[in-house]
């Protein structure tokens, strides 16, 4: 099974969504970065279900431990080993569908390729698995931030038809964190909540997209064939759970003009070359340019809901089925902390992969 992502900062996880813990093993991360535990857990504390009525109200406190790979304060350069365990897990809540395929999840898809799957919950297929992302995204962030200042922003850009009106070069952390939809636009963030709670109540389900911005990246990281930086991008978003589409800069939008309309020229801006517009959101030719890299994430609507919905049992017989256990109403919110970690993943990957080929962290000019 495809459990580890990156090559020179490589993140193995494991663990169920209903098994006793779940974690992260993190080789490459260079030595004397200072870490704790309170560096990853303000970022598990984003993530974690139970937050308010828009979200599933599993109750997990997602508790980080760190095992190994850390000495007084600081890493070794040995593999990070982190751990979160489970504690409120209720496998019962799925007995009565364990014969059954759930609609648009990976169960069917799964039974066929191995044989077997853990219906508790969805095991690996399940969206608790994103806690050992998270973590592992959050040690990514700490080193992109100290070598280089780095700062990833992510927030709800628009949920269903509702969308956001956001400057992304303008949009502050505290500003989306003071939304409970992780909408900094106050008034399309007032109209989500209302989406979102009609739609709980239907027993129903909305998606949307989430919006990210990484500024300070350095001009340089990436390839120009294979491993661009764009294309690892769109590697983890989309490995991320319910995410079926991504756009880096001007996406399909920047299909609609001419050449001319959607070329971007290089301008001179405080003495360094610059972008008139930022319309390739950061990447050209699969490697950063030193604009702010402009990501997006789709995702579908939750998959459970507890509305009657027609499939079939593994013995092939079709049912009716109604989903029981706690699940969001929409992903979006929580999503969010999980698209920064991914792009963090990437960029710390991509830094030590530029800084081995080349000997330089940054720009050869």
């Amino acid at each position: 099974m495809g459990s580890t992502f990156g090559r020179a900062f490589r993140v193995t996880t494991w663990g169920e969504s209903h098994g006793p813990a779940l974690g992260c093993v993190i080789d490459g991360c260079p030595p004397l970065l200072p870490l704790s535990e309170a560096d990853i857990q303000i970022e598990l504390d984003r993530r974690r279900p139970g937050q308010s009525r828009l979200t599933t109200s599993r109750k997990e406190p997602d508790r980080v431990e760190i095992l190994s790979g850390l000495f007084e304060g600081k890493t070794t350069g040995s593999s990070l080993a982190l751990l979160v365990r489970n504690e409120d897990a209720r496998s019962k809540d799925y007995e009565r569908i364990e014969d059954v395929f759930r609609p648009s999840h990976a169960d069917y898809t799964q039974e066929v390729k191995y044989g077997i799957r853990n219906w508790k919950g969805g095991g690996r297929a399940s969206a608790r698995e994103t806690v050992a992302r998270v973590a592992a995204g959050a040690v990514a962030r700490k080193l992109l931030t100290l070598d280089h200042g780095i700062e990833i922003v992510g927030y709800v850009h628009r949920i269903r038809d509702i969308a956001g009106d956001v400057d992304p070069d303008g949009v502050a952390r505290a500003d989306v964190e003071a939304s409970p939809v992780r909408c900094p636009d106050p008034a399309a963030s007032a109209a989500m909540v209302e989406a979102i709670d009609a739609v709980r109540a239907e027993g129903d389900s909305l998606g949307g997209v989430v919006a990210c911005v990484v500024r300070g990246v350095p001009a340089g990281w990436g390839e120009p064939v294979f491993g661009k930086l764009d294309a690892d991008l769109a590697a983890g978003m989309l490995s991320i759970p319910a995410a079926k589409g991504f756009e880096v800069g001007s996406g399909f939008e920047g299909t609609i003009g001419k050449g001319s309309e959607h070329n971007d020229p290089f301008i001179i801006r405080d003495g360094a070359i610059h972008t008139a517009a930022n319309r390739s959101g950061g990447i050209q030719g699969g490697i950063s340019n030193g604009e702010s890299l402009l990501l997006r994430v789709a995702f579908k609507p939750t998959s459970t809901i507890r509305k009657p919905q027609q499939t079939v049992t593994r013995d092939g017989r079709e049912v009716t089925m109604e989903a029981r256990g706690r699940h969001d109403p929409c992903v979006l919110p929580r999503a969010v902390p999980i698209v920064e970690a991914m792009a963090a993943l990437v960029l710390a990957d991509h830094y030590l992969r530029h800084r081995g080929q080349t000997g330089r962290a940054g720009p050869a000019f």
